[in-house]
């Protein structure tokens, strides 16, 4: 929970920082006018007091009041997040017209130095061309070039976030992969696993989103479901009934969970029983035979933000403890960061999710130094690790560069151990 507050925390300072930035090019430097300066300026601390209003509080409101309320503030962070990049990028071509615009000036100056020394030597001084027009005042032009900025970057950044939604509340890509896991007996050669990772079900994904996951998931004809984390964004009483469709998973061999860290901001105890009663065992620290002989063994560790609840952190070697070290061994954990224990403890492939691949691009870059992978395949000694998108969101319903995904796999017998 500390963690959780900390982000809140952080994400709203970042907001206000911003909105002074964008007081600055899309207020100040637009108007001369101090009343409209005012009026202005205004309306835009009440879209920031808003914007962190909704980031810090909206999860406090029942979900059917915050599946409209919360709209507003959202979408005004994400549209405020596109505002600035997008102004911050126009500071180049600014600064080059600025540059310009200096040399120009100094030009003209000396001129204007040279013709003084002609006059005072007895020449004739410059004369204004009869009906020319008065040179425009440098502040005019300023204002121009700033107001047509802002509207450059506000028809930019709305386009965006149109998209974005729309991506983010659309039906996700399905991801196939054909994946060698070396020691799979050639029977089970084909063996497919659904993934589906950051569910959150929250004031936008009611219902009706998982609902459609499972469908989809369905549809793909598996003989396992891994659900990677981050079911949910509140407590088992607000969105219980949100997350039942989950009962309604088909396969082979069945579907298991692990934690993720939003597990542990709502009763993670409650989530679990839930869970267990919806057919979706979870892995807590543990692993299940999948195949028989010749198979493999599933295992699952709990979050890493588990230990910040008073909870048991992830424990790689407990769930692996007096297996064969002959059968290959497929790893659930939530944050790709567990990749490095993964390898330590020779896991064949880890499935992973958390990351959302970015959310909202080019949020995916600050996230590559947080982490050894956003989304996709990597490897780190011999463990492969893909990284699934997701489907849900956290914060603005956006997605930008990081369409929502379901990730199926079939295992083929081959590689080396």
């Amino acid at each position: 929970m500390v963690a959780y507050l900390k982000g809140i925390a952080d994400s709203s300072i970042l907001l206000v920082l911003a909105h002074g930035y964008l007081y600055w090019r899309l207020v100040h430097c637009t108007t001369a006018d101090r009343r409209r300066r005012l009026v202005l300026g205004a309306c835009l601390g009440a879209a920031a007091a808003l914007a962190v209003a909704t980031n810090a509080f909206s999860r406090l409101l029942p979900v059917s009041v915050a599946q409209w309320a919360a709209w507003p503030g959202y979408l005004w962070w994400a549209l405020a997040f596109y505002l600035t990049i997008a102004l911050v990028l126009l500071e180049i071509p600014r600064a080059v017209l600025r540059l310009r615009r200096r040399a120009k000036q100094k030009t003209g100056q000396e001129t204007k130095q040279k013709t003084a020394v002609l006059v005072a030597a007895g020449g004739p001084p410059e004369e204004t061309v009869a009906g020319e027009p008065k040179p425009e005042p440098e502040v005019g032009r300023r204002q121009v070039l700033a107001r047509s900025f802002a509207l450059a970057a506000g028809v930019v950044s709305a386009s965006t976030v149109a998209y974005g939604v729309e991506s983010a509340l659309g039906p996700p890509q399905v991801t196939r992969y054909d994946v060698p896991l070396a020691g799979l007996s050639p029977s089970l050669s084909g063996l497919r696993i659904a993934t589906v990772a950051d569910i959150h079900a929250c004031a936008f994904h009611r219902r009706p989103h998982v609902e459609r996951m499972v469908r989809m998931i369905n549809d793909t004809r598996p003989d396992v479901v891994a659900v990677v984390g981050d079911l949910a964004d509140g407590t088992v009483e607000q969105l219980g009934d949100d997350v039942t469709p989950l009962r309604e998973l088909r396969s082979t061999y069945g579907s298991y969970f692990v934690t993720g860290n939003h597990e542990y901001y709502a009763q993670v105890g409650d989530w679990l029983k839930l869970l267990r009663r919806l057919d979706v065992r979870p892995l807590l620290n543990e692993r299940v035979g999948i195949g028989g002989a010749g198979g493999f063994d599933l295992a699952g560790v709990n979050d890493l933000s588990a230990t910040g609840s008073g909870q048991p952190g992830p424990d790689v070697g407990q769930a692996l403890a007096g297996r064969d070290p002959a059968r290959p061994v497929v790893l659930m954990a939530h944050q790709p960061a567990m990749v490095d224990e993964a390898a330590r403890h020779r896991v064949d492939l880890l499935l992973a999710g958390h990351t959302h691949g970015g959310q909202m691009q080019p949020l995916g870059l600050l996230k590559r130094l947080q982490g050894p992978s956003v989304s996709g395949w990597s490897t780190v000694e011999d463990t492969r690790m893909y990284v699934t998108r997701g489907v849900g969101t956290f914060g603005p319903p956006v997605r930008v560069g990081a369409a929502p995904e379901l990730t199926v796999m079939d295992l083929r017998p081959g590689g080396a151990r």
